[in-house]
């Protein structure tokens, strides 16, 4: 005999309220208040622009405001920790590279556990990291820029975005892979680091497209070299990916997504990729994309969810094996 019966039985049917309650919830969604999109990265850059775009777009979609904060700090730490610790309703999501939950959590205590308190709702781009050589070297191609470094150990200079930025993983493999020599030059931020390569202050640098970036390569200021992305960029399609050019490892970019706190009913879950897909489908939002030389991506949350635990784990391996150690 059973002891507890009447136990049993309300414990299903409380399980089943609450899943009503919940459905209930995602099929009202949205409607209570406006959503909030949580930019982790300083207004005026391309991925503010890019989310803001896009945050008018599903406002129309979803005929619900949909509003931009900036919260900027600590390479986009800062603005995801604000999204694992929101209520998983819906109304609280983040955009930001993938980088604070692949990259950041193996040079430091990360506030959130990456893979447990954030859910992956949308890849929405992809932003291609150009290697270009600057007016200190004469170097024609990969080939002759590894050549000399080879050649004259440390003597070339590679400049970053930053320590155990992407840009510095890129550098560790190729050095692994070619078994060249490089001293490199992290920056904190883009600006500078632009203005010192046409200056001829370092011969190699890592950066992503953005318009201001190919004005100078098309000027002939900057050469590039190599680019991390799938396939070549239209814009430049004599310039080979790192893959082609023997790297594979290292044919790294920067991908951009929509994210929430963990506990996000699925149905809300599915409404919104949905939803962010039909919006990059959009054409002034894929133009301002492509004017950025970004790429639009797209794709199911479980596509995102698995390239990000991918990831993950790649970039703890390859930390490890480097030294690579953040400031």
């Amino acid at each position: 005999m059973n002891p507890t019966p009447h136990v049993s039985r309300k414990f299903f049917i409380t399980l089943a309220l609450l899943g009503a309650a919940a459905l209930a919830q995602a099929q009202s969604w949205p409607s209570a208040k406006p959503i909030r999109l949580l930019v982790a990265y300083p207004a005026g850059g391309v991925s503010d622009n890019v989310a803001r775009v896009l945050a008018e777009r599903l406002a129309g979609q979803l005929a619900t405001p949909v509003v931009v904060e900036n919260r900027a700090g600590a390479s986009g730490t800062i603005g995801m920790d604000a999204v694992a610790k929101a209520a998983p309703d819906g109304y609280t999501l983040g955009f930001a590279a993938i980088s604070p939950l692949t990259l950041s959590p193996h040079l430091g205590k990360s506030p959130f556990d990456p893979l447990k308190d954030i859910v992956p709702v949308a890849s929405v781009m992809y932003s291609p990291v150009l290697l270009l050589a600057t007016p200190a070297t004469s170097a024609k191609d990969l080939r002759e820029l590894l050549v000399a470094a080879r050649a004259n150990p440390g003597a070339t200079r590679w400049a970053t975005s930053g320590v155990a930025s992407l840009g510095h993983i890129m550098l560790s493999q190729i050095a692994a892979t070619a078994k060249a020599d490089f001293t490199h030059i992290p920056y904190k931020g883009g600006g500078q680091q632009i203005t010192d390569a046409l200056g001829g202050q370092f011969e190699l640098l890592s950066v992503n497209t953005g318009s201001a970036v190919m004005q100078h390569v098309k000027a002939g200021k900057l050469r590039a070299l190599a680019v991390g992305a799938p396939a070549r960029l239209e814009a430049l399609p004599q310039v080979p990916t790192l893959a082609e050019a023997g790297f594979a490892p290292a044919n790294l970019m920067s991908v951009f997504g929509v994210f929430a706190p963990a506990g996000l009913p699925p149905a809300v879950l599915e409404r919104l990729n949905a939803e962010i897909n039909k919006a990059l489908a959009w054409p002034a939002l894929r133009e301002r994309l492509v004017a950025s030389d970004n790429v639009p991506t797209g794709g199911s949350a479980a596509d995102f969810a698995r390239q990000i635990t991918t990831e993950f784990h790649n970039n703890a391996g390859i930390i490890k094996a480097r030294g690579i150690k953040a400031d």
